[in-house]
């Protein structure tokens, strides 16, 4: 008896050791910076991260985007269904503090207190500074609000216990740089903040393993593609990837959908492209830089 006692005594502490763990924490007010606002570079980072491309719920010319979201993810977990993160205040994010906001983005955690899953990229956007989600913050507060409500994600079990995603961020949530650059190249920094960071192109791009994590030693090696046909490509400087692509290649198929072979960009990257053709020529510059500079894998 006594043995079992101890038994259970160590399980149990292991068990409230593990909710301590992975319990969702929110930051402190302290940690956002005094920074006036800056509206434009928050439409810059917006279109950097792709964010109508998955939240839209207007027709894609729209000239302002409406962010009613709505869009089903099907995936080997079940399916997720992309939320309203318009400005309405019953349906979106309009009664979001900008603390809230953050927390969701860097977190991974609703203003309830809640983990978000990852198929919400956090584990990207954690690398983002504070200033550009204020920025990206106030922007999206500016465009239309939607009224309608989504349908919560349909997960089978394990997947649809929330408490599992704490463990899961254990292992995955990690604000270091993937690669590393050299400290005075400003172009290389630029290029992996806007590729690690809101453009989140390792989410896609790197393999993932069995409990859908990145697996950041085959970085931008290419993966499944989410939408269930094919593959993503192999984005690094790889014979199977960007290998014979020049640095001016990149940037104009980013600005213009146009391969060097004179094909054109098709499926999910066409939304991909079109974002990446509104940002300034120096950003797709540093983007095509960074993935001429990333370890060639496959």
């Amino acid at each position: 008896m006594k043995r079992l006692a101890i038994s259970l005594g160590l399980v149990a502490f292991v068990v409230v050791l593990l909710m301590v763990m992975t319990r969702p924490t929110r930051l402190s007010p302290d940690v956002l910076p005094v920074h006036t606002p800056d509206v434009s570079n928050g439409a810059r980072l917006f279109h950097a991260g792709g964010c109508a491309s998955c939240h839209r719920s207007t027709e894609k010319d729209a000239e302002t985007p409406v962010l009613g979201g709505g869009l089903e993810m099907n995936t080997p977990f079940g399916t997720f269904r992309v939320p309203n993160i318009s400005p309405d205040p019953d349906y979106g994010i309009g009664n979001w503090s900008t603390l809230d906001f953050v927390n969701a983005m860097h977190n991974g955690v609703s203003p309830d207190g809640r983990h978000y899953y990852p198929a919400f990229p956090y584990t990207s956007y954690i690398r983002m500074s504070f200033e550009d989600l204020v920025d990206l913050k106030t922007y999206l507060d500016t465009l239309p609000g939607a009224e309608n409500r989504n349908e919560e994600h349909d997960l089978g079990f394990p997947w649809n216990v929330r408490a599992g995603i704490g463990a899961w961020k254990l292992l995955n949530l990690d604000p270091a740089a993937v690669v590393s650059v050299p400290s005075d190249n400003d172009l290389l920094i630029r290029g992996r903040y806007l590729v690690e960071g809101p453009g989140h192109c390792g989410e896609c791009h790197t393999p993932r393993n069995w409990i859908g994590g990145p697996d950041n030693s085959r970085w931008l090696a290419g993966a499944p593609n989410p939408d269930g046909e094919g593959r993503v490509p192999n984005i690094t400087p790889h014979e199977k990837g960007l290998a014979d692509w020049p640095h001016s290649d990149i940037e104009y198929y980013l600005e213009s959908g146009l391969t060097p072979d004179f094909d054109t960009v098709g499926g999910s990257m066409v939304d991909v492209q079109e974002n990446m053709s509104r940002l300034p020529a120096e950003d797709r510059a540093a983007i095509a830089a960074y993935l001429k500079a990333v370890p060639p894998s496959f």
